[in-house]
């Protein structure tokens, strides 16, 4: 006995689900053949962070205030960063002064005086060694000191490694400076400069800009704050882009389509509804969240619809429930 009740209880069961899902789709399909669908409005919201650190100087936006597309809302103080814009510059004007005094190599005059070296080493070589052969005959007769003929050979060894040395100058004067240091003095140019690009990008984030269009829902510091990298000092709704967020029941899903053109009507202007196009259907399905209005439909598996609004304007508010007409099928 105690079976068949429990059967009869989920027969019932069976029954009643039957009747209210065919009660969703009697709602959301009406007589003329459109389908009425019920959403809310999804405005999206961006965080406007600064990259660098430093003390708020200024915050341009109260709460409530429209912003545009890269109007300056905040600033941070931008001593520190001017003074690493001067020294990266500074460094990069020497770095180009070194490369480009290698790239002309020697000068005219420091080939010339470097001959005239060679030239005087030279000389200073033919008197070293006629007084090297002097004292050599001196010293067989005993005229002169062991000493001394040894003094003048060594003075002779000397004077050919002046000679020597000065021929190398010579050469490397007129060859110029090495491909190597070339390449290092050029690689030393490239990174000063790098430092710089940094320096000065660092600069221009001392500047917080707005990167579209919106409205300030959250002024969350004040001037005076000192603020970190990534820290948030502003909530801004995008007013660009508005979107309705709505869903459609798996029977009905076959009616709706990405490009599809719906009107969205709101409570407070139902006599003229917005433009819209259907430009998301989420491939999966899920259960209806209890943010839409329809309590019949909170049972049932529905795939999620992102409609954007084409003509939006003030009056579409975060959140604010509408109801989303699909035109009948041709």
């Amino acid at each position: 006995m105690q079976v068949r009740r429990i059967a009869a209880a989920v027969a019932a069961a069976v029954v009643v689900a039957a009747v209210v899902y065919a009660r969703v789709i009697d709602r959301a399909a009406t007589g003329d053949g459109s389908l009425t669908l019920y959403g809310n409005v999804d405005i999206r919201q961006v965080d406007l962070a600064f990259n660098v650190s430093g003390r708020l100087a200024r915050m341009a936006k109260e709460e409530g205030d429209p912003v545009a597309a890269g109007e300056e809302v905040a600033r941070v103080e931008s001593d520190i960063y001017d003074h690493a814009v001067a020294l990266a510059s500074a460094r990069v004007a020497a770095s180009r002064a070194a490369y480009t005094r290698l790239q002309a190599g020697s000068r005219p005059e420091e080939i010339e005086l470097a001959r005239a070296q060679l030239a005087s080493e030279r000389a200073a070589l033919v008197n070293a060694q006629a007084v090297y052969e002097r004292r050599q005959d001196l010293v067989t007769r005993d005229i002169v000191a062991r000493q001394a003929f040894d003094d003048a050979r060594a003075a002779v060894e000397i004077a050919r490694g002046r000679v020597g040395a000065a021929e190398q100058t010579l050469s490397l004067a007129i060859q110029g400076p090495r491909r190597e240091d070339l390449d290092q003095a050029q690689a030393t140019l490239q990174a000063d400069e790098a430092a710089l690009a940094i320096a000065r990008h660092n600069l221009e984030r001392t500047r917080l800009t707005a990167p579209t269009a919106g409205i300030v829902l959250t002024r969350i510091v004040e001037p005076g704050t000192v603020v970190l990298p990534t820290s948030a000092v502003y909530t801004v709704a995008l007013t660009d882009q508005v979107w309705v967020r709505s869903y459609v029941p798996e029977p009905m899903l076959g009616r709706v389509r990405p490009g599809l053109a719906v009107r969205v009507v709101t409570d407070t202007r139902p006599d003229r509804p917005y433009a819209g196009v259907v430009g998301f259907v989420a491939p999966t399905a899920e259960f209806t969240p209890r943010t839409v209005e329809t309590p019949e439909l909170r049972t049932q598996l529905v795939y999620r619809l992102r409609i954007n609004v084409r003509d939006p304007d003030p009056a579409l508010r975060q959140g604010m429930p509408v109801t989303v007409l699909v035109p009948a099928e041709r």
